[in-house]
């Protein structure tokens, strides 16, 4: 090689070797700053959770989802179909994140049909004495005698004072048992225990919160409830009279609309229908330890143990071993069923004859159906 040559092949190197070395280089700080601001992508990152639907209250349009999008296992759908049947029920609703997923009719029930809710209905009372408590209408620690006068109950007027509105609620009058627990003239209503002192499901003290609402608030319980609960959310239905009860008559889809009130915890869509989230809480916990699965006439799954309507017995199980842990439930006679699970977003509403036992809420069609939905589920 000539020696010219040569001369110019190391200076071409020399100048390459000075520009690269003249190149800014990033530094640590730089590059974990660049890793922070943007980060590998999650090879399976987790959907956003879906807010929930709320129909519109002037119109019957409910959105449906399906079993595809919800991952459900639509082999399912037809022996849960055929169960629901032969069970004798009249209507069946699932609400996934509100919307629709399952809607079934059976024996000529159409979906205007209405049926009574049984003491699935206590839940409405219970809301209704919460708004009422929120409107400085009443308080839950008031005596009963402040609203319906003394001599309401055959006690001594001593005993009967230390009956409050919060006793109602929980079932923890001391009222004695009767053959007939949903009478409530004076005559059927003695001492036996002291208020707060012993839980038994008593339906007479509880139908008299219908007379401390109208008292409270100079309004017909009906109306306060059509006011206050039903025209905000776009139910329909009303309170009939049947001997000493005053029960809740609507189609399924007026129950699954409160229960996606419940669901939300007492609003619509952004509409507060009872704002004191305290009142709320406490109505779907545990209100006291004589019967832990049992809030503000509310049933409670997921505690220790559990009594059962007319019954003194604490059994050491939850009220629905086959259901979620987070399950609260108005049931009533007959089966009719108000399911709300916070942690799956799910409300499901069963109407219909008995399934099982003849009871007064809780059952084992409980079981029975949670195996069944479960199923369908996929888990």
């Amino acid at each position: 090689m000539k020696f010219s040559n040569l001369v110019l092949s190391l200076f071409c190197i020399s100048v390459a070797i000075s520009c690269s070395s003249d190149d800014p280089q990033p530094s640590e700080k730089e590059i974990e700053q660049d890793t922070v601001e943007n980060p590998e992508p999650e090879e399976n990152p987790e959907p956003e959770e879906e807010a929930l639907y709320f129909p519109p209250t002037d119109s019957d349009i409910w959105e449906e989802t399906t079993f595809e999008e919800q991952n459900w296992d639509e082999s399912q759908v037809q022996p849960m179909i055929t169960f629901l049947d032969e069970k004798g029920t009249d209507a069946f609703i699932i609400l996934k994140n509100g919307k629709i997923i399952a809607e079934w009719y059976f024996g000529g029930f159409t979906i205007d049909s209405k049926h009574t809710w049984n003491s699935a209905g206590k839940t409405l009372t219970s809301m209704m004495v919460g708004i009422a408590q929120e409107e400085g209408f009443l308080n839950l620690n008031d005596p009963t005698t402040d609203y319906l006068g003394e001599g309401w109950t055959s006690m001594p007027l001593e005993q009967e004072q230390q009956i409050t509105i919060w006793n109602q609620l929980t079932m923890t009058s001391g009222l004695d048992y009767t053959d007939d627990i949903f009478c409530y003239d004076p005559e059927c209503l003695d001492y036996l225990n002291d208020a707060g002192a012993f839980w038994y499901y008593h339906n007479a003290p509880y139908t008299l919160l219908d007379q401390v609402l109208s008292s409270a608030t100079e309004m017909d319980f009906k109306d306060y409830f059509k006011t206050k609960i039903g025209d905000l959310i776009g139910m329909s239905g009303q309170w009939v009279k049947v001997g000493y009860n005053n029960l809740f008559f609507s189609n399924a889809r007026s129950m699954a609309r409160y229960g996606l009130l419940a669901l939300n915890e007492g609003t619509w869509e952004n509409t507060p229908i009872i704002s004191d989230k305290d009142y709320f809480f406490d109505m779907t916990n545990t209100s006291q330890e004589l019967n832990p699965s049992y809030g503000y006439l509310w049933w409670l799954n997921g505690k220790e143990s559990v009594r059962m309507p007319r019954s003194e017995v604490s059994y050491p199980t939850p009220l629905m071993e086959n259901a979620p842990a987070d399950l609260i439930a108005g049931l009533g006679a007959n089966d009719q069923k108000l399911y709300v699970v916070p942690s799956q977003k799910l409300v499901i509403v069963r109407l219909g004859d008995d399934a099982s036992e003849s009871n007064l809420g809780p059952s084992s069609f409980d079981e029975q159906l949670w195996e069944k939905i479960n199923a369908l589920m996929g888990n």
